[in-house]
Formats: structure tokens, sequence, C-alpha cells
């Protein structure tokens, strides 16, 4: 079993060591350190730390904040570690410990929390657009480019170029290529009728 230490600040003008001495004070060996937001999905050394660990292993945070964004994305990194068998510990949390029940509990109560406000939110915005529908103020979703095909091969069958539609229709030229692809419309060359 190894003790693996994550370390996060949000800006290169904040310090690590403090985190550092806290994960050394714990016994942690091994420590991933990075600067960088806590919203960014990117984490290079989060993503290193995620695929090195192994089974018995335990991830040491100083603060729950310091890994996850989130109460989901905390949830979601849990899990991944749960799946190769680690545990988790933070420092300024002494209940919050995977490897123990009343750990265990814990993030089961913060699994329940992180749903219960998802649930709201949606409910949420299924009222504000419910209000706004009513107030004749909602629009719903701007078209994608599948409800354009017809358009598009309407196009493409009067000979015009693929990057000419894609740029009329408001559409990438891979869709039009694609709107095409099933309809087998070969637009007519002008230049050799």
């Amino acid at each position: 079993m190894s003790l693996i230490g994550y370390a996060r600040v949000s800006t290169t003008d904040q310090n690590l060591e403090s985190q550092i001495d806290q994960l050394v004070a714990a016994g942690c060996l091994k420590i991933y350190q990075e600067k960088v937001s806590g919203v960014k999905q990117d984490r290079p050394e989060l993503a290193a730390m995620l695929d090195y660990v192994r089974e018995g292993d335990v991830v040491i945070v100083t603060k729950l904040d310091r890994i996850g964004r989130s109460t989901k994305h905390l949830l979601d990194i849990v899990e991944k570690l749960k799946a190769k068998a680690v545990g988790f510990k933070a420092l300024n949390n002494k209940d919050l410990d995977t490897t123990s029940a009343t750990g265990k509990m814990m993030l089961t109560i913060l699994a329940a929390v992180a749903t219960f406000e998802r649930e709201m939110m949606l409910e949420r915005q299924a009222e504000g657009i419910r209000i706004a529908k009513a107030a004749g103020k909602y629009r719903g979703r701007k078209a994608t480019a599948q409800a354009k095909y017809g358009e598009i091969r309407e196009l493409a069958a009067q000979g015009m170029k693929r990057e000419d539609i894609a740029v009329k229709v408001g559409v990438g030229v891979a869709s039009v290529y694609r709107a095409l692809k099933d309809n087998l419309v070969s637009p007519k060359r002008i230049d050799n009728p």
C-alpha cells in the first residue's frame, strides 16, 4: 500500500509548499502537484495520478476542493479510484476516508447531496422555460444541421459547390458532405455540363 498525495493551487503565483508539507507529514511518498484552475478539465498531473495508482493505494489531499471542482466531479474521481480498489482521504475532513465505514457513509451523503442539487437545478430550469414560453420569450434550440439537410440537398442539386452551400446554409462543410452522403446527390459541374 502506498500513500499518494495530490496538491493543487489555482494560479502560478500561489504556493504549493503548505499542501506538500501536510501531505509529507501524512506519510505520502509520492506527490502529484500542479498549478492549474480546478475548473479546468485537462489537469495533466491529476490524470497521471489516476493512471498511476494501484489496488491498495490511498490518495490523500489536504482539502476536497484541491482535487474536485464540484461535488459531482469529486464523486466521479472517487468512483474511478474505487474501481481500481484505491482509497481516498481528505486531511481537513477526518470523516472523509473511504477506507473506513464512516468515510464511505460520508461519501454516500455527498453523492445524495450532489443528486439533489442536480435535480433542483433541472426543476428550476424547467420552470424558467415554462415561464419564458408563457411569456412568448422562449424559442427553443436553434435548428441543427440535420434540420437543414433538405435545403442542402436542394442547393447541391442546383449545382452549388459544397463550400458555398455550407456558407449559405450556415453549417460546416462536413455537415454538407454528411447530408449528401446518404442521399447520393452529386452537384452538377457548371464548368463541364
